[in-house]
């Protein structure tokens, strides 16, 4: 388990396999934790142990403790947030919007567009080509913690989706990487975003509950399984800010954290995210059949060329001074603007009416 491996997850994304071993028959038992050091380079046995608290061990399909003995025909498996890594992270010199900064965690506001982890097709140009320079120009002398240096990659307890704007926390160290990946494990974060939709909610707030997992007709969407056959427990609640008619401003909290967990849970509750171009909300999809009406949503469309949801604060136990910090953030130009001509519309229509 390398330096480079230790990245454990919460629940907003994907768990990715690693590494898998399968018990032959004769093995002796043995706790699992010695077992995993003699078969992963540089594994310790505390950073397998810490693993297996963020639930990413696992045998024949479940989490296990550190202390769990294995036997002949288990299957382990052992899983992080990242894919499997086959290429090295570049320093690049990106401006990146620092909201807060200490030894153990970096707070970013992440600008809609940026792409937060390489992967197939965005090799660069990545949140963490931005953090790896950084990192690597930090002014050490200021620093306590000496370890921070170009060695260091970002810690990525969690992500946001690339035309998703906000609040973003990154680790320093693997000690405040591990404290605050279990926090996101436990639901112990709180997280709140902000998001334009279509439509006119009809309650003021509300929880929308349902699995989510990959669509069984396109595996670049995810989609909602009402009744738990697959997919994962997924739990938003939602509150309308402030209605336009045809479009609302809602907050949201997460309660449990999905892949496009929010995106999917508006488009089954009916009010799809604003210009959402994978789950429908690209289109007119409430108002009128007037041409000024095309044209004024087509102008919105060009303002927010992305779906409207913005990550609007984060707040969590600080990994090591245990005080309960919160982040929080404005929302960018493109939101705004848009919010500001609904606004506006809604006025004119009601004076109209």
């Amino acid at each position: 388990m390398t330096s480079n491996e230790q990245e454990i997850p919460d629940e907003e994304q994907e768990l990715f396999e690693h590494f898998r071993f399968l018990i032959p028959k004769g093995q002796v038992l043995i706790r699992i934790d010695k077992f995993l050091m003699t078969r992963i380079q540089h594994a310790t046995r505390s950073k397998i142990q810490h693993a297996a608290e963020a639930g990413t061990i696992h045998v024949n399909g479940k989490a296990v403790r550190s202390n769990y003995r294995i036997k002949p025909g288990d299957t382990i498996i052992v899983l992080f947030a990242h894919p499997p890594r086959d290429i090295e992270l570049v320093p690049q010199d990106i401006p990146l919007n620092i909201v807060y900064e200490d030894d153990d965690l970096i707070i970013v506001n992440k600008e809609a567009g940026m792409v937060v982890h390489p992967a197939y097709g965005n090799y660069k140009g990545t949140l963490m080509n931005a953090l790896v320079y950084h990192f690597a120009n930090l002014p050490i002398g200021e620093y306590k913690n000496k370890d921070i240096d170009a060695r260091i990659r970002p810690g990525l307890v969690h992500r946001i989706d690339k035309n998703t704007s906000g609040i973003l926390v990154i680790a320093k160290t693997e000690s405040s990487m591990i404290k605050l990946a279990k926090n996101f494990f436990d639901h112990t974060i709180d997280r709140t975003y902000w998001g334009l939709v279509w439509g006119d909610p009809k309650s003021d707030e509300g929880t929308i509950t349902g699995h989510i997992g990959r669509s069984l007709k396109d595996r670049k969407k995810m989609d909602i399984f009402p009744d738990g056959e697959f997919g994962k427990a997924a739990i938003t609640h939602y509150k309308v800010l402030e209605r336009f008619g045809y479009v609302s401003l809602i907050e949201c909290k997460l309660e449990t954290g999905r892949t496009h967990q929010i995106r999917v849970h508006m488009k089954y509750a009916g009010h799809p995210i604003f210009n959402d171009e994978v789950y429908g909300g690209d289109r007119i999809l409430k108002g009128t059949t007037f041409t000024k009406y095309k044209q004024f949503v087509e102008n919105c469309f060009k303002l927010l060329p992305r779906h409207g949801l913005h990550a609007k604060s984060l707040g969590f136990e600080h990994p090591t001074t245990k005080k309960h910090v919160h982040f929080d953030s404005e929302l960018p130009e493109d939101m705004t603007n848009v919010i500001q001509k609904w606004r506006a519309y809604s006025i004119n229509k009601t004076l109209e009416e």
